[in-house]
């Protein structure tokens, strides 16, 4: 998988915008003005970095290779994916809503409305 076809993927969500953190040379996309995803490079390899509960980041850590803790965001509940590893694109894009949908949740209700309508 791209940066692009990640990339499509995340801003096809409701509400998603994208900017880039410059220091980082990341494209971070957001919902509401929080981070759900970041688009980079980690080792000259496409990667995306994804919110997870701490649980399942353990558990997609122990079981492949090209997930590990992000570098610049919270370890726990923070994880990083090559795009050109052997993680399957369906399990990015779960990984993906997930991300998504653990910040949406976690919005106050009125912006989840707006998401909504």
């Amino acid at each position: 998988m791209t940066h692009s076809e990640i990339l499509q993927y995340c801003m096809n969500k409701a509400g998603a915008t994208q900017d880039v953190h410059s220091d980082w040379k990341a494209t971070q996309i957001k919902v509401a003005d929080v981070l759900f995803a970041m688009v980079h490079d980690v080792d000259d390899r496409p990667a995306i970095s994804l919110k997870t509960s701490p649980a399942l980041a353990e558990l997609l850590r122990d079981e492949h290779d090209d997930v590990f803790p992000s570098a610049r965001l919270n370890k726990a509940h923070w994880s990083t994916v090559h795009l050109d590893g052997a993680l399957p694109d369906s399990q990015l894009y779960f990984l993906v809503d997930a991300s998504y949908q653990q910040v949406v949740d976690s919005l106050p209700e009125s912006a989840r409305q707006q998401l909504a309508g």
